[in-house]
């Protein structure tokens, strides 16, 4: 006689913790998908100017090399204070939600919940900071600046303590509620 198998019937899931971190992991890897859909729109089609402060390289395109040599000539060359701050404080926030989003993202699919390094921020900010200013000077007219990717560097590490910060401030306030 052959054995009769049975199925099991699919139990339904759960309402939970773990059904609701599912749909948080998701919805941080989603925003962050769409952030960086939005920063390379940005930063590669949106508008194709920018100031010359770099050496002409070639097919006519801009570059700067030299650390911080463009944050000197705003900070000095510009008539007010709109132009720095708007350029200068620009490529700053514009990176402050991709270290905020690659946080919680890598945060929340970990396994083992352990904290990851604050350099893993920097690094990857430095990484996609790199890649959008050797494009913008392979593929644009656009100035490609060294001091861009030191400032989107800083606003990557500034979103990543803001998430730090949040994150901490959400923990200590679920331990105050057991109490």
């Amino acid at each position: 006689m052959a054995k009769k198998t049975q199925l099991k019937k699919k139990q339904p899931r759960k309402k939970g913790k773990s059904n609701g971190r599912s749909r948080l992991r998701w919805l941080w890897a989603a925003g962050l998908f769409i952030y960086l859909a939005g920063l390379f729109y940005i930063t590669l089609f949106a508008w194709n100017h920018g100031s010359s402060y770099g050496n002409l390289g070639p097919g006519g395109r801009n570059y700067n090399l030299e650390p911080f040599l463009s944050i000197y000539n705003i900070l000095t060359f510009s008539d007010g204070p709109q132009d720095p701050l708007r350029i200068l404080a620009g490529n700053v926030v514009l990176f402050l939600p991709f270290g905020f989003l690659l946080s919680a993202s890598i945060e929340s699919f970990r396994r083992n919940r352990k904290r990851y390094s604050l350099l893993s921020a920097v690094v990857m900010s430095a990484v996609v900071s790199t890649i959008i200013e050797v494009n913008q000077f392979l593929f644009t007219y656009r100035v490609a600046n060294i001091d861009d990717v030191i400032l989107n560097t800083a606003g990557g590490l500034l979103g990543a303590l803001l998430y730090r910060f949040f994150s901490r401030k959400k923990g200590k306030n679920k331990k105050s509620k057991r109490k």
